[in-house]
C-alpha cells in the first residue's frame, strides 16, 4: 500500500509489548536534514509515547542515507541494543543515484538484521519530490519515523514471542 492511501501515523496498537526496558538506536541522516530531524522526532516520540526509557533511546547520526548501513551495523552489534532504525531520505532527482543509494541500503539493512538477529528498521523515504518527503515526515500522509519506531516495537515484541519471553 502506497502512502499515499494511509496515514503512516495511525496503526494497530494492540497487543503492544512492554518496551520499558528496552534499548533502542536510532541512525539518522544529516543530508535533507530539515526532513530527517522530522523523522527523528516522530520516531523518538513514538518510542517515548509506547513505553520506551528516554535514557534507553541512543542517536547516531551518519553524514547521508548511504551511510546509514554502517552505523545501523555498528549499533546493531552492541549486545546491549534491542532493535536499530535507520531514517534516511532520497529524493529522485534528475539522477539515477536514488535507484543504487536505495537499493543498497535496503539491500544492507536486511543483511544487518539477520547477521544481527535483530530488528534493524529501513525507515528511508524514497519520494520523487521535497514535496512528498515533507507530506510523509509529519505532513499529509504522517510521519514515517513513527511508522518505523512502531515497527521496531512490533518486531522487539515478536522476537520476544518466539524466544518465548
Amino acid at each position: 500500500m502506497s502512502s499515499a492511501d494511509k496515514n503512516l501515523s495511525v496503526f494497530n496498537t494492540e497487543g503492544l509489548p512492554d518496551i520499558s526496558n528496552k534499548k533502542f538506536a536510532i541512525v539518522v541522516a544529516e543530508w535533507n536534514n530539515e526532513i530527517t530531524e522530522k523523522l527523528f522526532e516522530g520516531a523518538y516520540q513514538t518510542l517515548v509515547n509506547y513505553g520506551a526509557a528516554e535514557a534507553n533511546i541512543l542517536r547516531g547520526n551518519v553524514p547521508g542515507s548511504f551511510e546509514l548501513t554502517l552505523g545501523a551495523h555498528w549499533f546493531a552489534q552492541r549486545e546491549d541494543i534491542d532493535a536499530v532504525i535507520a531514517l534516511g531520505v532520497v529524493i529522485q532527482g534528475e539522477t539515477k543515484h536514488n535507484d543504487y543509494i536505495n537499493h543498497a541500503v535496503a539491500q544492507g539493512i536486511t543483511n544487518i538484521s539477520i547477521k544481527n538477529n535483530k530488528p534493524v528498521i529501513f525507515g528511508v523515504l524514497t519520494p520523487n519530490n521535497m514535496e512528498q518527503a515533507i507530506d510523509r515526515a509529519g505532513g499529509a500522509f504522517g510521519n514515517k519515523g513513527d511508522e518505523a519506531a512502531m515497527t521496531a516495537i512490533k518486531m522487539v515484541g515478536l522476537k520476544d514471542q518466539i524466544a518465548g519471553k
